[in-house]
């Protein structure tokens, strides 16, 4: 089989409500089979219209999806039993045991795995007499993970997929999820937050005002935003005394009293510069952190460019 085969293939699709509101603008993207592929973007941004696009549930208003070769809305019959879904929000019947709810759900799914089994997989097997009612916030979200790996599926949909777990618990599914990808399932996750996603993904598309304002591998995406040097200047000391800011690499700088903070796309070259005129000049750098631009930044930072060019068409039209 091909590793490369995609498996999700998203052109140009698009999504409107009533009133004429676009939630999503004619975006593309691809996941092939073995990948984890995340969906990121603030409320509002389409992610979950997207989902429900890619699952089925609703007829795109423009462009095409296909799903294991097939259109997910009107190929429903040849889609839905090799595919996984974990809703944000389950609505389990409340006075089932976590056992009599998964062996429900496994009599409408196709070659269900054992019970015990799954729930074994997601950390509920000491809770299979428990009803529904009685588990935590987190242990919801592990039964509704349980009941979207009941039928051993191809692809698998996951929203906010840890949501309401703890460290431990976040962790764990983590390295479910992990496992199953290296089994050959295909994950499309959606989450907010970043710190999973950059741990989690293969590849990522950040979307914003319905659009994709930028995708890549996490390191791609990370790596179109500027690093960070702080640290404290000596006492007596001030900016101009350090080398030239543009022979370093330096793009930004904000000098707050003592306190300097430099923005750069050459890290190396920059700390390195920076260090040796230290050096030389026989002082301390206090405090001194350097450090690539994270997942979180490069998020805001592409929200805040994607709202910056919204506001400006607008003031041009």
């Amino acid at each position: 089989m091909d590793t490369n085969e995609h498996v999700i293939e998203v052109t140009d699709l698009r999504r409107v409500y009533g009133g004429g509101f676009e939630a999503v603008r004619g975006i593309s993207f691809h996941v092939d089979r073995g990948e984890i592929f995340a969906l990121l973007g603030t409320n509002g941004a389409g992610k979950t219209s997207t989902v429900e696009l890619l699952e089925g549930l609703a007829r795109p208003d423009g462009g095409r999806i296909r799903v294991l070769g097939h259109d997910p809305h009107a190929d429903r019959a040849a889609v839905r039993p090799r595919t996984g879904v974990m809703l944000q929000e389950g609505g389990f019947p409340s006075e089932l045991t976590v056992a009599e709810t998964a062996r429900m759900w496994a009599g409408c799914v196709s070659g269900a795995r054992p019970v015990g089994e799954v729930l074994s997989l997601v950390g509920l097997a000491a809770r299979a007499g428990v009803r529904v009612k009685q588990l935590s916030g987190g242990e919801r979200r592990r039964l509704d993970l349980a009941l979207a790996l009941l039928g051993d599926p191809e692809v698998l949909f996951l929203d906010e997929p840890t949501t309401g777990l703890d460290a431990e618990g976040r962790r764990d599914t983590w390295d479910l999820v992990r496992a199953l990808r290296d089994s050959g399932t295909t994950v499309l996750l959606t989450t907010h937050y970043l710190e999973e996603a950059e741990n989690l993904a293969d590849r990522l598309a950040i979307l914003h005002e319905g659009r994709i304002a930028s995708a890549g591998t996490p390191a791609e995406v990370t790596a179109a935003q500027p690093s960070r040097i702080t640290f404290r200047l000596p006492e007596g000391y001030f900016v101009g005394d350090l080398p030239p800011l543009a022979e370093l690499g330096v793009s930004e700088h904000e000098v707050d009293g003592p306190l300097v903070r430099l923005r750069t796309h050459e890290l190396q070259r920059a700390a390195t510069g920076l260090l040796v005129w230290a050096e030389r000049a026989g002082v301390d750098l206090h405090g001194l952190d350097v450090r690539s631009a994270s997942l979180e930044e490069a998020f805001l930072g592409i929200a805040r460019e994607a709202s910056r060019r919204t506001a400006d068409a607008e003031v041009e039209a």
